[in-house]
This record gives C-alpha cells, structure tokens and sequence, in this order.
C-alpha cells in the first residue's frame, strides 16, 4: 500500500512542478534539464572495461559532500568513470561542467521503468548516494542486480520516518543498501535500534576543506586592503543578517575591517545591503590593491572567492541562520576562525557540536550580536580557545575520504 502512494506522490510531485514552472524559474528549469534526457544518457560514451561509479546528490550542498571522494577516486584511478546525476537545479545549473564526472546528468524521475532503464545504459559497478534523497526504484534496482550501493555523509534523527512506526517502507530502502557511513555516532546509534549497522566515518566535507586550506587563493589585492587590521569576514549574508549586524559593524572601531559576501551578488541586493552601512566601504571589483586605510568595509561581487577569504578573518559571521538554514561553517573553522550566526542552525550537526564546543556561537538579535564580537574583539584568550576548537573539530572530523575508499577497494 505505502509503495502505491509513493508512486501517486510521485507523480502528484511532478504534476505540481509543471504547474508552477510556468511562473517558477527553478521548476522551469526542472523540467528542461529533463526534456530529451534518455536520449543524452544514450548517447554518452563509457569504456566498458573500465570501472563505473554512479554517484547521486540532491544539491550542490550534498554534492560538496560527494566530490572529496570523486576527488580521491580519480586520483587513484584516473581511468574510474564517474557519472553524477542531481535532482534539484540549484546543484546541477552549476556543476553541469564539472571536470571530474565524465557525464552529468539530471536524475529522472524515479518509477520501475526508468531505474531499469537507468541500470540498462549506465551499467554502473557502484552507485553512492550522498546524505539522503532516497529514491526506491533506483535503490531497489540496484539491490536486484547485486550492484554494491553505498550511502555517505548520512545523518539520522530520531524524528525522522525510519524510526516511526508507519516507516517500515524507509526502513526497507535503507536495508538495500551495502554499506551506510554516518557523520557521528547518535546516528550509527539510531540505525542500530531498527537493525541497520552503519560506520561513523566523519564528514566528507571536513576533508574538502582541508584540502581546500591547503592551497587558498591568494588573494594579494584583498591582503594589502586589509593592511593587518583585526579582519571579520561575513559569508553567505542575507539581508535578514544585515539587520542583526550592522549597529555592530556601524559602531566598530577604525581599526576593523569587515569583508562581506553577499548570498546574493547582484548589483541591486549588494546596493542594499551597502546602504545600511555608514562605514567608509567599497567593492572587490573597485579594489585595485587598494592601501587607502579610510576604508573599512569590503564587498565581495563576484563568486569563487569566499572560501579563500577566511585565512584573513580573526572572526567569522556566516549568513542564513534568520531564515532557511546557516550556510557553510567549516570553510571559517578549518582556517581556526571562530564562527557566529543565527538561530535557525539546528537542522547542522556540524553547527550543534561547534556550538557544544564553543567553537561557533548563535545570535538571536542586534544586542547579542554586539555582546559576543564585543568578547571575541577584545577578549583574546576567549578568541583564541575559540580558534582552537574549531580548528580541532575539522581534524577530529577528517578522514572520511579515505576510510570509505578503502571499504570500497576491499569489497
């Protein structure tokens, strides 16, 4: 019965999508990525003698988890075939290109047909899913053919449908798959209480920072901007941020510079955001190595620099906690910068054990945001314990990568 009303729900989903893709960009490009697809999975060309690793990722979030261990297996075998296939656009519109996958694909919708078919032309040797995104056709499938399947970067709650009474059908996806590997222990613990074994391997991400520290970009023009003074950097901030921090960035002293990346880098949110500042301020774009100290806020208009900029901060602000979710904190904390966001932060096991840890720190409104830059400013001691134990959290959660490559190897 519960497989009839996921099919039903499937295909109500898909119905929804179409309706609202004539006003919604997102469904609009939902349903052209998947126009012609079985044609183009067709037409790729896989070498049948060598491995083929299916990999599928919800969004560009879950594919930062899987790509440290595309990373690791093109570096061990450069002849592995990687097929990545997205659900969401927000993923695929941008790692469409990606270098590593020799074929990138949106994932079509899941039913017995298509995931027969799927199997038919991939032939993949493995499949991993990331995170989540369960979809039971494709899983099932894969099962049937005894084709290992693999589930990383997991995290499971006790609220969740696996551990519900109704969630028998869930239950039974997860006892196809070969091996799961969770990120902490409570979740190894709570599959253990439904049968299902797992293997904490720690996050995958903590591995892609790392590696990502390891070789920063320079970033000469933003370092003579800054000219040693005490540096916070802002990622990922929403205007909803902006009301928290600017009394606080308005008030700091002349010797902070704060660099701020806008989630949104179009000309008309950054004008937004830079109105709200009275501090002396320009953009990257305006930069030119500038060394004029009358400037104490930078904005970032451009992409692909936000990760890097964190080997400059002392403090850390990372946007998203005052509506869907905190964006990512390990690109601060892998450089020892301690992190401050938002509320909305719960749903982030990464975020609860920093906060655990007093790595990270939340703020509801404006006056607990001035409170604690006022300590992590002035109180060294505090900054720098703080410092600590973000960097140690990114160690102790190393190493997923290679434990999960060798399970793979092995079998």
């Amino acid at each position: 019965m519960m497989l009839l009303f996921y099919r039903i729900g499937l295909w109500i989903y898909a119905g929804i999508i179409h309706i609202v893709s004539l006003f919604n960009n997102k469904a609009l490009l939902w349903i052209r990525g998947r126009k012609n697809i079985w044609k183009r999975i067709a037409d790729i060309k896989l070498n049948s003698e060598e491995k083929v690793i299916w990999m599928h990722v919800s969004s560009l979030g879950e594919f930062e988890q899987g790509r440290p261990l595309i990373e690791e297996l093109k570096k061990q075998n450069q002849n592995v075939q990687i097929v990545l296939t997205f659900f969401s656009p927000s993923g695929y519109e941008i790692r469409k290109n990606y270098s590593n996958a020799n074929a990138v694909f949106y994932l079509p919708i899941d039913s017995p047909r298509n995931a027969r078919k799927w199997y038919d032309l991939i032939k993949p040797d493995y499949v991993i899913f990331v995170k989540y995104d369960f979809w039971y056709y494709y899983i099932r499938e894969a099962h049937l053919r005894n084709i290992p399947i693999i589930l990383i970067s997991a995290v499971f709650k006790p609220y969740q449908i696996f551990f519900k009474w109704y969630g028998r059908f869930y239950r039974k996806m997860l006892g196809f798959f070969n091996f799961i590997f969770v990120q902490d222990a409570n979740s190894a613990i709570e599959l253990k209480k439904i049968n299902i074994n797992a293997e904490v391997a720690g996050d995958t991400r903590c591995d892609r920072v790392i590696q990502i520290a390891q070789n920063p970009l320079p970033l000469n023009e933003v370092k003579a901007f800054i000219q040693n003074r005490f540096t916070i950097v802002v990622g990922s901030m929403w205007n909803e941020d902006m009301q928290v921090l600017k009394d606080t960035i308005n008030s700091s002293g002349e010797d902070i510079v704060w660099i701020i990346a806008s989630h949104n880098i179009e000309d008309s949110y950054i004008s937004l955001l830079e109105k709200q500042i009275t501090k002396p301020a320009l953009r990257y774009s305006q930069l030119q190595d500038s060394k004029d100290k009358q400037f104490q806020v930078l904005f970032i208009d451009n992409i692909g620099k936000l990760s890097s900029l964190y080997q400059f901060a002392k403090i850390a602000y990372i946007g998203g906690g005052f509506g869907k979710g905190i964006h990512n904190i390990l690109e601060p904390a892998v450089y020892g910068v301690p992190v401050v966001f938002g509320p909305k932060y719960h749903k982030f096991n990464e975020a609860v054990e920093m906060v655990s840890c007093n790595a990270a720190f939340c703020v509801k409104n404006q006056q607990e945001a001035k409170s604690i830059f006022e300590v992590l400013i002035h109180n060294e001691l505090k900054r720098n314990a703080a410092a600590t134990s973000a960097y140690n959290y990114i160690k102790s959660k190393a190493g997923a990568t290679a434990l999960i490559i060798q399970k793979i190897y092995l079998n």
